[in-house]
């Protein structure tokens, strides 16, 4: 047993070995987060490690500074780090202890949000879905065997950050940590387990003594310390939950996420410059861009189901890591003014005096600091000349006018003057020599599988989401069935989605996939039948699994219960769903890891008689990397729908061939309330075409890249392009 005397010489060494001097001290009270005893006014930004790559972080962190921003923000990706219980990956893109080094040396602070739960349109909101498969386990809830898992790896994290000094308490960049996200948005469906599993969250976190503040965000009830936080479009109107809370926004959302068959997102700057300004107008003393650089869903991370690889989210740094004008540059100049502003804003009085017309002016004011005024116009269809303090200020429409001293405007939200650039691709000097070979099915057309259950089983907990793909495989002799045998009957087959291709006696009967977000949905095909035995495939595929909303985590996907029938004459049915089902899961080309270089020497291709528009087709070409730092990215139209590597590393799936709808497409006015529906782009065209290719994924000699074609493409008009910005203003 430890002596008292052991401990107190054991904390006494720990004190020298983190000097005084080093470590940040981080508190709050109701105006601001105080570092070193100085409220501080905040601007950060979120850009997520495993959304780009190492090679890309120091520039990424960079060109945030400059662009104005004092932290990054990132979440912590359960799933990711965590993919098999017990078994761990913090190497590559990964690797976020050192993301957080590269933002502590570019001397900026770092806002850690470990969750686990994350949301942020990410596969299973973050959760690893091995904690599915847990007898008795109910997530996000007071539930002994998930609270141990969550307690586990989130005790993990915090040990690897203190492990390496990272904390701002023991001198490093980290000032806020969060745990859970958005929970309050659907507590009520989990009762009083809900409220007593977040006050248990908050013991927890409180329990890990990071030494810095620990947020909630969406938690009107965050138990005490926690401090509640505001997400959305607009913040301004947010009130945290204690007196002793300052006003924090976590996610100030800078665009929208995109669905696949969905038009592209934009929010206009003018409006993100309008809902920054309010916030600092009324209190708010830390903003959050969500995002601030998107990125990529590389592999198979992203989530919805049906999002896109893409993750730009028409950030100030696009999915490559470009600078985006003119909101890069617009929002930079904004963060000049409220940083000039930054001693008035907390530790002023703040008073609002309504000028009439939607007009008012907000002052703040303090004994021995310069005073700072917002005229704000929240009228949405008048521009107004304002007379205050004598002098006549020109206001648009739903705008703001920060005033130095209140005299001097130095800034207006809708009075754009950064420049403005276009993202232009170029075909490079690549050519592309394919290879082909057919996924091999011999075996599940002919009821071949690892087991079988003689019901229709539910896809997530079968496959554990080790692969997009379950194949569903049964018999049936029709001799027995004589009355109801045709030729030609019908197969129906009713599917929580998202995908099913169907095989019949060893033939491809058709593909079909959910459509408008209704991810159930039924399949019916007629198919030549033998009077005799029959076999029926049936291969169900996943598109990301589900990320928000109360129990998520139980929605269930594949062909679940079915029913499955065949309807023969007079619409007489066999109902095959209590039939013997034979599963496997994943492709026999999985299994073989086609995609890896170091397997190719094992595998044979075939260079003639390349197939067009055949489904269930692997290709492969080797490539050359142009010189230069440019940004490459393929051009996959032409394609249908499946999934690409570079060197065995995965850049995601790709679907050209999903055309985006014509919803949101009309002229866009930053004057109106902004949601995810306006401004948009794109309708009609295909929901993405360009996939980024990281160089940190090449080298300098041949680079193998394999696709897998799920529907069918055609692969001759493939072509790898470099990315280039054009000022155009």
């Amino acid at each position: 047993m430890m002596t008292t005397r052991r401990i107190s010489l054991l904390l006494l060494i720990v004190c020298f070995l983190i000097p005084p001097s080093l470590a940040t001290n981080v508190t709050y009270d109701g105006r601001a987060i105080i570092i070193n005893g100085e409220r501080r006014v905040l601007i950060s930004g979120s850009i997520h490690y495993p959304r780009s790559t190492p090679d890309m972080w120091p520039g990424l962190i960079q060109k945030a500074k400059e662009g104005g921003l004092d932290a990054i923000e990132t979440y912590i990706f359960w799933n990711a780090h965590e993919p098999t219980k017990g078994e761990y990956n913090f190497t590559g893109n990964l690797d976020f202890i050192k993301f957080i080094k590269i933002v502590q040396d570019a001397g900026l602070y770092v806002i850690l949000r470990i969750g686990p739960y994350v949301c942020a349109e990410w596969n299973y909101g973050g959760f690893p879905v091995w904690l599915h498969q847990i007898p008795g386990i109910e997530m996000r809830t007071d539930n002994e065997i998930f609270k141990a898992e969550m307690q586990n790896f989130t005790t993990l994290i915090v040990n690897m950050v203190k492990n390496e000094d990272l904390f701002a308490s023991q001198g490093g960049p980290i000032i806020i940590s969060q745990i859970e996200n958005e929970y309050g948005n659907i507590m009520d469906k989990y009762g009083s387990a809900g409220k007593r599993y977040i006050q248990w969250c908050a013991n927890m976190a409180e329990s890990l003594n990071v030494g810095v503040p620990w947020v909630m965000c969406q938690q009107e009830d965050a138990p005490s310390p926690m401090i509640n936080t505001c997400n959305g479009f607009y913040c301004h109107k947010f009130t945290p939950n204690r007196p002793t809370s300052p006003k924090l926004w976590t996610e100030n959302w800078t665009g929208w996420f995109q669905g696949w068959g969905q038009s592209k997102p934009h929010r206009p700057v003018e409006d993100i410059a309008y809902a920054v300004a309010y916030f600092f107008a009324s209190g708010g003393t830390l903003q959050n861009y969500y995002m601030y650089h998107g990125g990529t869903n590389f592999g198979r991370t992203s989530g919805g189901p049906y999002i896109v690889t893409s993750y730009d989210y028409d950030a100030p740094l696009d999915e490559y890591g470009n600078i985006r004008q003119p909101k890069w540059g617009h929002l930079k100049q904004l963060h000049d003014v409220i940083k000039i502003m930054e001693k008035i804003l907390v530790y002023g009085v703040a008073n609002t005096t309504n000028l009439g017309d939607g007009l008012a002016v907000t002052k703040y004011i303090a004994n021995g600091i310069s005073a700072g005024c917002f005229l704000i116009n929240a009228n949405q269809s008048s521009d107004i000349n304002a007379t205050y303090n004598g002098k006549t200020y020109f206001v648009p429409s739903k705008s703001i006018s920060v005033l130095s001293n209140c005299e001097k405007e130095v800034y207006n939200t809708a009075k754009v003057n950064a420049p403005t650039n276009l993202i232009v691709t170029t075909p490079t000097e690549s050519i592309f020599n394919w290879q082909w070979r057919p996924e091999n099915i011999k075996d599940t057309l002919h009821e071949k599988g690892s087991f079988s259950n003689n019901s229709l089983l539910e896809q997530i907990m079968t496959t554990g989401d080790t692969s997009d793909y379950l194949w569903y495989m049964t018999s049936i002799d029709l001799s027995k069935f004589h009355q109801y045998w045709s030729k030609k009957m019908k197969l129906h087959v009713n599917t929580k989605g998202h995908i099913i291709h169907a095989f019949v006696n060893k033939h491809f009967i058709g593909s079909q996939y959910a459509v408008n977000g209704k991810y159930e949905f039924e399949f019916e095909q007629t198919t030549k039948m033998r009077k005799g035995h029959n076999y029926i495939s049936l291969l169900s595929a996943t598109n990301g699994l589900a990320n928000y909303g109360a129990y998520f985590d139980l929605q269930r996907v594949g062909i679940d219960g079915g029913p499955v029938k065949l309807i023969g004459y007079g619409n007489a049915t066999i109902n095959l769903t209590s039939n013997t089902w034979t599963y496997k899961i994943g492709l026999n080309g999985e299994d073989e890891q086609l995609y890896l270089p170091s397997q190719q020497q094992k595998i044979k291709w075939f260079s003639d008689h390349l197939p067009i528009n055949r489904p269930l087709t692997w290709y492969k070409t080797l490539f050359e990397v142009p010189e230069g730092n440019d940004t490459l990215v393929l051009d996959l139209q032409g394609m249908g729908k499946g999934y690409a590597w570079v060197n065995g590393q995965s850049i995601g799936r790709y679907w050209p061939s999903f055309i985006a709808d014509d919803k949101g497409c009309e002229p866009c006015d930053y004057r109106q309330e902004y949601d995810s529906n306006k401004c948009r782009t794109d309708c009609g065209k295909p929901s993405q075409r360009w996939y980024h290719v990281p160089r940190y994924f090449t080298t300098k000699g041949p680079n193998t890249l394999i696709l897998f074609e799920d529907f069918g493409g055609d692969i001759s008009k493939i072509s790898l392009q470099k990315v280039s910005i054009e000022s155009i203003s």
